[in-house]
């Protein structure tokens, strides 16, 4: 059974500072097991959005430290942005992916909401469903005013209490913090700067001026654009093509357009299937005749077959399954799965120097590294089935029938089609691994002295990772028909070999000098 997911998706009052940015989002990647999806900046709300999955625990403690740096690094009292803010960290949404029940995301929101509060003295208010009182289930309501009309009267007035935390502001503002199904933040430019006329839009497609259901809308000026800025709470019930052809209707009354429109952090591909089919009209359509829905069924029900790889990467499947008398997972999975040991070491230092104050000018290059090395740790993960169901792609290429010559050119096809991904597949874990190799010697030369030799052991295993990629790359060059392109493969294959034998002298020598010891 899959672990059980859950979504944040924080706003901080942020985005004309990309190292502060940065910094954040580094913070929020720091926690092991957290996944990024993606961070939108807008500089002229001077907010930013970060969006990261994760299981229960790890999302509530990547959000609480995402909290915690923002507070470190942003002053409301000199921040200003067209968006509504109340908070340095403005708005930490929680929403159940899969797994995951919304009460379980409530008590997220009330636990972090406490914490918040208690360690970080930062005023907090629950909203949507993790609302303690009614009138605070909608965010405009907990926002009135911003950060300037709450700071004189959270003190003062009972309605502005806060359900955590001090009743006083400080630099930091205050955060709210809640649970929530999905929304789609959604955004229109129109072909003026007029901003009273995205306004009147704003106010004529939301919900709570009589608008559509599920629509929430303001007005503002963005790029020297007029800009409806909206979060649709529910799609399924009120579609994005819906409200885009009322702003639209609208608009022409004042005699302005759409000139385009944006997303702010991620959409359901069933809310664009929706747009699409409505706009083009294709009343026949099922969902299935997607291309990409297709091949992720047809893939996942491959993987489920590749014995013991699910397993393996965290118990000793893996190596069942390497010692059995299967050809898969072969030597191009072990690879992988090496390199990406290799990757799990270089985090391991890059987390011993974090925090320490003997290693404080290397801390935010112990973030980065961090970061990095625990996207590449994944993506060499993926590669040890992904080699393996390469693998199986052609020997059952090479399993077609040639009794016709049709038959024939048929099967040489899709033997060098499956050739080539069979290639790809360990060429990219190679070039996925001189990566770890060089994240490996930036941590060498700054990392925590007493955890060298554990760097050292990453860049060696990601390099024997190089190595063994590096074999199942010539055995399946060696039989491709296009002379051509197996020479540009073996070309860059070779480069990665030859900068990866240069980054381990450099590795050693680093060893040798810091730990003062010969190697």
């Amino acid at each position: 059974m899959s672990n059980p997911l859950v979504e944040c998706v924080p706003n901080f009052s942020e985005a004309r500072r990309p190292e502060v940015v940065e910094m954040i989002v580094n913070a929020i990647a720091a926690v092991p097991s957290v996944v990024i999806l993606d961070r939108h900046s807008d500089v002229d709300h001077n907010r930013t959005v970060v969006t990261f999955v994760g299981t229960p625990q790890v999302v509530e403690e990547a959000a609480f430290a995402g909290i915690a740096k923002a507070a470190e690094l942003i002053d409301l009292e000199q921040h200003t942005g067209e968006h509504p803010r109340i908070g340095a960290t403005d708005v930490v949404p929680f929403i159940p992916i899969s797994g995951v029940e919304m009460q379980e995301c409530i008590e997220m929101a009330e636990r972090l909401g406490r914490r918040v509060g208690k360690e970080l003295g930062i005023p907090v208010y629950l909203y949507e469903q993790a609302a303690k009182q009614p009138e605070r289930r909608n965010l405009e309501t907990i926002r009135r005013g911003e950060y300037e009309t709450l700071k004189n009267e959270i003190m003062d007035n009972p309605d502005r209490t806060p359900d955590f935390g001090p009743s006083t502001l400080a630099s930091a503002g205050a955060t709210v913090i809640g649970a929530r199904h999905f929304l789609i933040a959604y955004n229109v430019y129109l072909t003026t700067d007029d901003v009273s006329i995205a306004k009147k839009i704003a106010r004529s497609v939301r919900h709570s001026s009589g608008g559509l259901r599920f629509v929430k809308a303001i007005g503002l000026l963005v790029e020297g654009r007029a800009q409806v800025s909206m979060n649709l709470t529910n799609f399924r019930k009120t579609p994005i093509s819906r409200v885009v052809e009322m702003i639209r209707s609208e608009a022409q009354r004042y005699g302005v357009n759409i000139h385009h429109s944006e997303l702010v952090g991620l959409i359901p591909q069933e809310a664009l299937v929706d747009a699409a089919v409505w706009y083009t009209q294709m009343d026949q359509f099922e969902p299935d005749q997607i291309l990409e829905s297709r091949l992720y069924t047809a893939l996942e029900e491959r993987e489920s077959e590749v014995s013991g790889l699910e397993s393996g990467l965290t118990s000793d499947g893996f190596l069942d399954a390497l010692a059995s008398g299967e050809p898969t997972p072969g030597g191009g999975s072990a690879a992988a799965y090496t390199a990406a040991a290799g990757a799990s070491l270089v985090s391991m230092v890059a987390r011993l120097t974090i925090g320490r104050k003997k290693y404080k000018s290397a801390e935010q290059e112990m973030q980065t590294a961090l970061v990095r090395s625990e996207a590449l740790r994944t993506e060499l993960s993926a590669a040890v089935a992904g080699d393996a169901a390469a693998y199986d792609a052609v020997m059952a290429a090479y399993r077609l029938p040639k009794d016709t010559s049709e038959q024939a050119e048929i099967r040489s096809r899709a033997i060098e089609e499956a050739l080539l991904q069979a290639i790809r597949v360990p060429l990219e874990v190679a070039d996925k691994a001189l990566e770890v190799m060089k994240i490996a010697s930036l941590v060498t030369a700054e990392g925590n002295i007493n955890a060298i030799t554990d760097v050292g052991t990453g860049a060696a295993l990601a390099h024997a990772g190089i190595k063994g990629a590096g074999l199942n790359v010539r055995i399946n060059v060696a039989d491709l028909v296009d002379k051509s392109i197996a020479n540009d493969l073996l070309e860059k294959l070779v480069d990665i070999e030859e900068r990866a034998e240069s980054i381990e002298e450099q590795v050693w020598l680093l060893i040798s000098e810091r730990g003062s010891f010969r190697i």
